[in-house]
């Protein structure tokens, strides 16, 4: 039996507002990515989040970003490395204080939004990221995309090295995804979205936005929380992912 983590982009508020419904989602995935105060999140919701996923059962994740609240992380910035490589140890530190007070812990490392994006092909930034993670925990995974230099540097770092896919995002056919301002970068159709889950999960296949069959190893499928009916879609996902004979779990 094939197996797969299901992770999701969480505690993505502030204050008053929130985007996403973290405690349906954590009924859903087996993995959170936690925003840590940069792009989205603050020190309450961390540690709301934290709490609701020790409960459940559901492992933790620091989700780095630029220091980008006004755009959502989703902003091309550059940071001097040593000062990114701070911010990124940073980050997991404060998520670590919550886990931890509730009786869990940080398991594992992703980027999020222009960050993500960037160190995929960005030697530097993504050497950055490998160090805030090392100052952080040296045995923490980073999840990426797959063939990403940041995975390339975390796993010559000897950090674990997760593969991730999405099955509500357009790829190119260099495996790349389709970047949000281009037209069908984001994949609408809840029995499209439902349809490449499976996919990507038996056999790493996906139609990129091209039409081209591509291949995507992955060991983790990201379900995105911020967008309308992202719980019932998730939960679709997570059905249909048993009913097909794959095996829902954390990677870490």
């Amino acid at each position: 039996m094939s197996a797969i983590d299901l992770n999701a982009d969480l505690g993505e508020g502030f204050g008053r507002w929130r985007l996403t419904d973290d405690e349906q989602l954590l009924s859903v995935v087996s993995s959170a990515n936690v925003a840590c105060g940069f792009h989205a999140g603050d020190a309450a919701t961390m540690r709301r989040v934290c709490e609701l996923a020790a409960a459940r059962g559901v492992t933790i994740g620091a989700q780095v970003s630029y220091r980008d609240l006004a755009g959502f992380g989703r902003r091309a910035m550059d940071v001097p490395p040593a000062e990114l490589a701070a911010e990124v140890a940073y980050q997991i530190g404060a998520l670590e204080v919550f886990a931890r007070a509730a009786g869990a812990r940080v398991a594992y490392v992703k980027p999020h939004g222009a960050l993500y994006n960037r160190v995929v092909h960005d030697e530097e930034q993504a050497a950055a990221v490998v160090e805030g993670v090392l100052l952080a925990d040296r045995s923490l995974p980073v999840l990426g995309l797959p063939g990403s230099r940041v995975l390339e540097l975390a796993a010559k770092a000897g950090l674990p090295a997760v593969t991730e896919a999405f099955a509500d995002r357009a790829y190119t056919d260099e495996g790349t995804l389709v970047p949000r301002d281009r037209d069908g970068a984001v994949v609408t159709d809840p029995d499209t979205v439902v349809e490449r889950s499976v996919s990507l999960a038996r056999s790493g296949a996906v139609v990129a936005h091209s039409g081209t069959h591509i291949q995507v190893r992955a060991r983790s499928l990201c379900l995105h929380g911020d967008t309308p009916g992202a719980v019932e879609l998730a939960r679709r996902v997570r059905e249909r992912l048993v009913a097909a004979g794959v095996r829902v779990e954390a990677f870490a």
